[in-house]
């Protein structure tokens, strides 16, 4: 059985006298203290962040400790706290933004692609607008409309704008800390239904040296097929790979993290080796992510596939109620039988 690949780079000269086992929740709550303990200019803004802690307790204890002047409770209004944040930004702040559900965005939309994502380009880089979007997003809580979407295609198609997504507490603790650095706008994207899982605790070492924000990272290594994905569906993938492991297939696993830009070399280098790629995202499949990897990857890698690239994704359908949302989401069945069709062809 191929080992997994280790999640990011660390020191093990370190002492890991600070190293502490958390949730992907804990972790984002861990990063945030940590960028806003390194630059006052941080501030965090959104419905309920404050003495609520979020709706997903993500910003617990935050208020408390740095105040209600770095931590602030937002009218419900998403356009008004994203236009509260770009006014801040090109005023030397750093303000994060928590939109309470995946959903609830769209209501800020105009702000983030005409305003956010403009501004820099169109005073020829005389202001940065370095602005955290914090997005939870995707299914599998069991929740009404509008609290279950994958909107991120929408973001990595305007220009001007990051786009990241985390999936494990590692990940978690350094991508947050390093969007908040980057002077450009970033739509932070964070899986929901794992914020807290046990099953996906991990040391997370605030000593380590972090992986490139912008980078995506093989993190299992396979020679069958490779899978290439991102935010919860990265689980789903690592699942599979070890069910087909069962049977003596190994399936490489690509964690994308960086959905604008993509860094596709090392797909490419993937697919070179293992000859198919199956794409895997709980969005739905019309002009999405995955559509994007498989016109790229056929460009790059036209005569090294031995299968057309196939995709495991949602439905181009809206994001159907609770009990028949399992149908919607790619399962392990889902994505090894997409592998089977692909070693069959």
């Amino acid at each position: 059985m191929a080992a997994p690949v280790k999640a990011p780079n660390t020191n093990a000269t370190q002492s890991a006298s600070n190293v502490q086992n958390l949730t992907i929740g804990k972790a984002l709550n861990a990063g945030l203290r940590a960028a806003m303990e390194a630059d006052d200019k941080v501030i965090v803004l959104g419905e309920d962040v404050g003495k609520l802690g979020g709706v997903f307790r993500i910003t617990d204890g935050l208020q408390k400790d740095f105040g209600e002047h770095r931590v602030l409770d937002t009218p419900l209004a998403e356009s008004g706290i994203i236009g509260t944040a770009v006014g801040l930004a090109v005023r030397g702040f750093r303000p994060v933004c928590e939109i309470q559900f995946d959903g609830f965005v769209f209501p800020a939309f105009d702000q983030i692609v005409s305003q956010l994502a403009k501004l820099h380009y169109r005073t020829q880089g005389g202001l940065k607008v370095p602005v955290v979007v914090r997005i939870p997003f995707g299914g599998g809580i069991g929740s009404v409309e509008h609290h279950s979407e994958s909107p991120e295609s929408l973001f990595a198609h305007t220009a001007g704008l990051k786009v990241v997504a985390c999936s494990n507490p590692v990940d978690a603790y350094w991508m947050i800390q390093q969007a908040i650095r980057c002077d450009d706008p970033v739509v932070f994207f964070e899986p929901k239904r794992f914020y807290h899982s046990g099953a996906l605790k991990a040391p997370v070492d605030p000593s380590a040296t972090p992986d490139p924000l912008f980078a995506s990272r093989v993190v299992r290594q396979g020679t069958a097929a490779t899978l290439v994905t991102y935010g919860p569906s990265v689980r789903v993938c690592l699942d599979a790979a070890e069910a087909a492991a069962e049977e003596g297939t190994e399936l490489e696993v690509i964690d994308l993290r960086a959905l604008s830009p993509l860094d596709l070399v090392p797909v490419f280098e993937s697919v070179r080796r293992t000859g198919r790629l199956i794409a895997v995202s709980e969005a739905p499949p019309e002009a999405s992510i995955t559509s994007e990897i498989a016109a790229r990857v056929q460009q790059e890698c036209f005569y090294s596939l031995e299968a057309p690239v196939l995709r495991v994704t949602g439905f181009d359908t809206p994001y159907p109620p609770a009990k028949t949302e399992e149908h919607f989401l790619p399962d392990l069945d889902r994505v090894l039988h997409a592998v089977d069709r692909a070693l069959d062809w």
